[in-house]
């Protein structure tokens, strides 16, 4: 399948030349794993990271560099994909590239403060483990991927189940563009970027539905991090929607996080609550009973004592 044909609109150069770009880097040998936002920030602060002398400083730390670091070809692409910001003397990268299972995904620099912003991160890994090991031992013929950002997890999805159609919806333009870009340099032809508020804007049922949802009380409001008022609305939609949805031994796998309140899991509840009656079979799971501790430190979560990620999986039965 062609970027056109993954995108289902007419190839823009500047998509073209981000594609070109990340074949660069990966022909360059270039890896690197993105880090919580706190600690990017924290190993930046240090006087020896002031400025990128070479492509992981560019495109992994986006750290400011000048002329003469990168060589002209990546600079000319760079320039062609609309990523390269000029100030004078002092240059950025506005798109990062990190690899997981063997590829490369570009995704929004550091930091990640516009409302349109796609994310990739530590979460992105864990959540896109948890659908590949649901992946690998059952038989996939249709797939979603709510929230798909980067399409990290609907590629891994594809990659091990390469007769499935396998459809990543978002809500967020730029996220459903690196989303295509990404599957084409991982060379494959069954993910579907579309444009989609949670499953309304496509049809039918489904063996896979899996989802890593913005879950953070986020008084700034952006898109791809905000949850709701309690952090974990949206993932309440998801549960509804998936129970209508489920094809016969179809599985929900959702990856979230949760604010602990005095010991009590308050996402817990309300999703046991949502569940009852669905007729699906459901196991919820801790991955990391503490994540994003410096978010305790403001009025969102002066509530709560910690916050955990976890792992939703909800099961229809047959088949």
């Amino acid at each position: 399948m062609t970027l056109t044909e993954s995108r289902g609109m007419t190839t823009t150069t500047a998509d073209d030349a981000l594609l070109l770009l990340g074949k660069e880097l990966k022909a360059a040998g270039y890896r690197f794993t993105t880090i919580t936002p706190a600690t990017h920030e924290r190993v930046n602060r240090r006087p020896a990271a002031a400025r990128a002398t070479d492509l992981r400083g560019v495109f992994g730390w986006s750290r400011p560099f000048g002329p003469g670091v990168l060589p002209d070809r990546i600079v000319d692409l760079m320039d062609a994909a609309g990523v390269l910001a000029r100030d004078g003397d002092e240059w950025r990268s506005l798109v990062r590239f990190s690899c997981y299972d063997g590829e490369l995904f570009a995704h929004s620099a550091f930091p990640t403060d516009a409302p349109d912003s796609v994310f990739f991160g530590p979460d992105t890994y864990r959540m896109a483990d948890a659908a590949t090991a649901v992946a690998a031992g059952r038989q996939v013929t249709r797939a979603v991927d709510i929230g798909c950002g980067t399409g990290a997890g609907a590629i891994a999805v594809a990659k091990r189940a390469p007769g499935a159609e396998v459809v990543a919806v978002d809500i967020n333009d730029k996220a459903l563009r690196y989303a295509a870009v990404n599957t084409s340099l991982a060379g494959l032809g069954n993910v579907r970027p579309v444009h989609s508020d949670l499953l309304s804007g496509v049809d039918g049922e489904f063996d896979l539905i899996l989802t890593n949802p913005p879950f953070m009380i986020d008084p700034a409001g952006r898109a791809y991090r905000d949850g709701g008022e309690h952090g974990y609305e949206l993932s309440l939609k998801i549960i509804d929607q998936a129970a209508e949805r489920l094809a016969p031994g179809g599985q929900l796998v959702l990856f979230t996080g949760t604010g602990i309140v005095d010991g009590r899991d308050p996402f817990r509840d309300a999703a046991a609550e949502r569940l009852d009656g669905t007729g699906l079979n459901w196991e919820y799971r801790e991955v990391d009973p503490d994540v994003y501790g410096e978010e305790l430190d403001g009025p969102a979560y002066e509530h709560a004592e910690r916050i955990a990620v976890v792992v939703l999986t909800a099961t229809r039965d047959g088949r």
